[in-house]
């Protein structure tokens, strides 16, 4: 028996739409299927810098395009499992693995014939009768190679590469480390003593949670989001308030195994170092050349148009929530953990708007239906559940997706409960892109989108009920998957969300706007026990108070990306993040009582992957565009008007990277985008009416 015949990962897929097999992959699969993707990918390449022939757009770019996708099929599979369903055993392989992929990035990305032929390309790309999308492709890939170090001398190569192999340890390092801190704490909580003043939906969570964890009679806590924020917002018990916040905002800052502070604080020493190899004073100006924002001055420009008037509104919504305090007796002194659980107090009385009113319209499975619908109205899918079609675990439910024609557009998988393997947060990722870049059959690929959320499960029998906050994060998760599924390019560099960091976002917080239109909540936000619709007394309520907090909200978001951006900024960077942090934000102006929605020892968008890294404001920027997009519709007087979801679905769900984003959103919208919708948005600048 061979190697390709012993281990699943080496086998045709012989699986319902060419799925991953879940169910007959191990750990111990994973480190010899690497080893022979590596090696496969190696002589493509090697074989493309060998040709005889003079360099064309197919024998090289096209060619490079379709390489490696033994190793992107493996890879797509073990990093999906690291993040959804991991062990220690998937543990332990990550951690071997990730310098020795990144180093054959960098042998890739450093092969001297492959971009020597690339440059030949590239320096001739005007007179080649390129498409426009052939283009794209030359250039980005160019970029992609001179960014990774292929024009240094041997030295400087050299060294890039085991600045990048040691960046892929501490980052894997970092991200586990983290989940093993959410983990490793439980808040149990026993008799209603503890569980004074919390909703019928979150004892039920923590009792699940208890159940999940073996610990009878009880109700635990996790520093799960869906956990942790219905406890700060609910928990009448100040001290138990405190425990929970601290413990939430101080992971990874444990001294042991799990200390990420000296982890932080290299990577951002060897980003340094990267950025300076590349001729740049600090990694922020590195990172930046290849976004839309382009330059630091543009994203601080950016962020100080909402800086200061958040913060003027967070001092009036701290002046309302310690007159509540005082009004009953309690300290005006608010601190962290005091904040969600006051600013509710006062949504009640000011809204007569209550979050465990609001719950029972929101269940999970309404509010799937919801996003379903909503992308059947504007671009024409299905999603049809498979439930014989086996994922991962129990809990992912497989769909597959088709066009108005029926025709087959790509499958989606929807993982949205939390549990103790499955990091924190809410993501989209994919197991397959979409290309049409195949070789001599031409046969299209098409895509395998799966969205991550971490939802507290209901009981057996029990809906899952989302807030409508929750419900948000759903659809801000399903833009993503859209903007993968909807794909539609040849070739797979191009393909789905490998787009600039700052436009990367766009898709998924424009389509947040229709959880908010009347006719889907109407249509979708059912109460779980009756099915009866939400009434209009509290669509309007709920209307009236989405800008409530939004200075509490825009401060905590803001604080995060200005921090994350002098992290980067440095030409010295800091040894400690944790005193490096208290002394920015003090530099800032940051409001007491308030903190801060990641604070750096568990910031994973900028230490678990460089992804986020100098890069956090693009939730902001993307937010500029979102707002100025969605008033297309406003404009057209119909949330679902097909010649702006047709514009939007060909030039920002679909076109991927083929077009320069700029580019992209100005076929969309006809213009350029305003700041004006997002602060009027936010509730930052009045509306002219």
């Amino acid at each position: 028996m061979t190697l390709a015949t012993s281990n699943p990962l080496l086998q045709p897929w012989a699986t319902p739409y060419g799925l991953p097999p879940f169910a007959d992959a191990r750990a111990e699969h994973f480190e010899p299927a690497f080893d022979e993707a590596l090696k496969a990918h190696r002589a493509e390449v090697d074989a493309i810098g060998a040709l005889a022939e003079p360099p064309t757009f197919e024998n090289t770019v096209a060619a490079f395009d379709r390489s490696g996708r033994l190793l992107d099929r493996i890879g797509g599979m073990f990093h999906n499992l690291t993040s959804s369903e991991t062990s220690p055993a998937l543990q332990a392989v990550q951690t071997r693995m990730a310098p020795l992929l990144a180093a054959h990035d960098s042998w890739v990305s450093m092969h001297k014939p492959l971009f020597a032929r690339l440059a030949a390309l590239h320096a001739e790309r005007g007179a080649l009768g390129l498409t426009a999308e052939q283009r794209r492709l030359l250039e980005r890939f160019h970029a992609d190679f001179v960014r990774a170090g292929a024009r240094f001398g041997p030295a400087e190569q050299t060294r890039y590469a085991q600045i990048m192999q040691r960046l892929a340890e501490l980052t894997t390092r970092f991200g586990q480390n983290v989940l093993a801190d959410e983990t490793a704490y439980r808040l149990v909580l026993r008799g209603d003593a503890d569980a004074a003043g919390l909703p019928a939906f979150v004892r039920a969570a923590a009792k699940q949670a208890a159940v999940e964890r073996g610990i009878d009679d009880a109700m635990v806590i996790t520093l799960s989001r869906s956990h942790i924020v219905p406890f700060l917002t609910f928990s009448e018990r100040r001290d138990l308030r405190e425990q929970a916040y601290k413990a939430w905002t101080t992971r990874g800052e444990h001294a042991g195994e799990t200390d990420n502070r000296p982890i932080a604080a290299e990577i951002l020493a060897l980003r340094n170092e990267q950025a300076r190899l590349h001729g740049h004073a600090s990694f922020a100006d590195h990172a930046l050349t290849d976004t839309m924002a382009g330059k630091q001055s543009a994203v601080t420009e950016l962020l100080s148009q909402v800086w200061a008037p958040a913060k003027a509104r967070l001092a009036e919504e701290r002046e309302a929530l310690a007159a509540l305090a005082l009004s009953r007796g309690e300290a005006a002194q608010l601190e962290a953990w005091d904040w969600r659980y006051y600013a509710e107090k006062v949504r009640q009385v000011r809204y007569d708007l209550d979050e465990a009113q609001v719950k029972p319209y929101f269940p999970l499975a309404r509010m799937v239906e919801a996003v379903f619908d909503c992308a059947q109205r504007l671009f024409g899918l299905s999603f049809t559940h498979q439930p014989q079609v086996q994922a991962y675990h129990p809990d992912v439910k497989v769909y597959e997706v088709r066009d108005a024609g029926h025709a087959l557009v790509g499958v989606f998988l929807h993982d949205n409960f939390a549990r103790a393997t499955k990091r924190s947060g809410a993501w989209m990722s994919s197991f397959r892109s979409q290309s049409r870049n195949t070789g001599a059959n031409g046969e299209a690929v098409l895509p395998v989108i799966v969205n991550n959320n971490n939802f507290a499960k209901g009981a057996p029998g029990e809906p899952t009920l989302l807030s409508f906050d929750d419900a948000n994060t759903l659809f801000h998760e399903f833009g993503h998957g859209l903007h993968g599924l909807l794909s539609n390019v040849t070739y797979e560099r191009l393909s789905g969300t490998n787009v600039l960091r700052d436009f990367v976002e766009l898709p998924s917080q424009i389509f947040e706007h229709w959880l908010a239109e009347p006719e889907v909540l109407k249509r979708h936000a059912r109460h779980h026990l009756s099915d009866a619709p939400i009434p209009d007394a509290l669509i309007e309520k709920l209307q009236a108070a989405q800008r409530f907090n939004q200075g509490y909200e825009t401060v905590r978001y803001t604080a995060s990306a200005l921090v994350d951006m002098a992290a980067h900024a440095q030409t010295t960077p800091p040894a400690d993040i944790v005193a490096f942090e208290r002394e920015e934000l003090a530099r800032i102006g940051m409001p007491d009582g308030v903190g801060i929605n990641h604070r750096l020892t568990h910031f994973q968008h900028l230490f678990s992957g460089s992804s986020y890294a100098a890069g956090y404001y693009v939730y902001l920027w993307a937010e500029v565009l979102d707002a100025d997009g969605y008033d297309a519709f406003v404009e057209a007087g119909d949330p679902f008007d097909p010649a702006v979801a047709q514009r939007l679905r060909q030039f920002i769900y679909s076109s991927g990277n083929s077009l320069e984003p700029s580019e992209a959103y100005r076929a969309f919208r006809g213009r350029g985008p305003t700041v004006v919708p997002m602060l009027k948005q936010r509730g930052l600048v009045e509306d002219a009416a």
